[in-house]
């Protein structure tokens, strides 16, 4: 049952920080001693929780990352949903990266750069990773129609979503194979420079009717 106003009850709400520090154990655990070598007790005993519990809330160990995918999604969407649409898409982008709680968690560089490693090597992971990119694009869609003027049911919107989430994705994994990294934020710019969105976001607004022959 959910709060007045869609508030989550206190119920929901520990049950999402359960969630949250059940995957926070998994991703330290993961980058630092791998995928293969942590079992489910590992990321319990660090949850400091029962396995009773943890099999409450996951069905299996690649399922503990689930909640920093997405919550990863949402901070990002709400974030550009808050900056103005008139703003050029890159540095809406750019602004709302620095501020979400996923650009907290690359703060710790190389513990970030092994564990997207990670969920690009597991495959059970990897699709779950996927699984969240194609969550953000559907979220996205209805912020971008508004920055656009353009139907959220438009091809040329959910072109935009695909291309930016896609530009965020290559980026991020990009940062984390290289030896020398460069920063993060600087990486999806230049992906986002590359791919044009600010153009692509500027065509995809209304069309004007063709004219008649």
């Amino acid at each position: 049952m959910t709060a007045a106003r869609g508030r989550p009850t206190l119920t929901e709400r520990r049950r999402q920080e359960t969630r949250m520090e059940i995957a926070e154990a998994a991703a330290a655990l993961f980058a630092d001693q791998g995928y293969d070598a942590t079992t489910v007790e590992d990321i319990a005993l660090a949850a400091g929780i029962s396995l009773r519990t943890f099999y409450r809330y996951c069905a299996a160990k690649e399922d503990a990352l689930t909640p920093v995918l997405t919550s990863s999604v949402g901070q990002l969407v709400e974030q550009l949903a808050t900056r103005p649409v008139d703003e050029p898409l890159t540095s809406a982008v750019r602004a709302a990266f620095g501020t979400s709680t996923s650009a907290r968690r690359l703060a710790d560089t190389e513990r970030a750069r092994r564990l997207i490693r990670v969920m690009g090597s597991v495959p059970a992971i990897r699709m779950r990773w996927m699984a969240a990119g194609r969550d953000m694009q559907d979220r996205l869609v209805p912020v971008l129609a508004v920055r656009t003027g353009a139907s959220p049911d438009s091809l040329e919107v959910r072109l935009l979503a695909c291309a930016l989430i896609d530009a965020i994705t290559v980026a991020t994994e990009h940062w984390a194979r290289q030896d020398d990294p460069e920063d993060v934020a600087e990486l999806t710019r230049r992906a986002l420079d590359y791919l044009r969105v600010d153009e692509l976001q500027a065509t995809a607004g209304p069309r004007s009717p063709s004219p008649s022959p």
